[in-house]
């Protein structure tokens, strides 16, 4: 099946510092073709263990929708993109109605479309 007749979608999530520029890394990762959407949700407050020691931070969570045949594209361009020594990547699988599902996979390897409001 091909990638545009497949409804297979991935969620991937990262998340940024609040004061990070989110936008700008979203649209390299959507003009690349490595994620049909990303959705910047507002700053929240992280709390985590980081070398022996409990952090708490300011951040945004990134929400991206790929094809699960882009995840690792995307994961080595995150790598590059993302100012964290270990950027959170976190891979969610997930059913697509069939319009979506293809709408994402013609996002990430063909010609642009217009796509659904995300």
């Amino acid at each position: 099946m091909s990638a545009a007749a497949d409804s297979s979608v991935v969620i991937v999530l990262t998340t940024l510092g609040a004061s990070a520029d989110a936008a700008s890394l979203a649209r390299t990762l959507v003009e690349e073709r490595l994620a049909a959407c990303v959705n910047i949700l507002p700053p929240m407050t992280s709390c985590y263990r980081w070398k022996d020691a409990i952090e708490e931070d300011r951040e945004q969570q990134l929400v991206m929708k790929t094809t699960p045949e882009r995840v690792d594209a995307l994961a080595r361009r995150l790598r590059e993109l993302h100012p964290y020594e270990l950027p959170e990547f976190i891979v969610l699988d997930a059913k697509a109605s069939d319009a979506y599902g293809t709408w994402v996979g013609e996002s990430i390897s063909g010609p642009a479309k217009a796509g659904p409001h995300n």
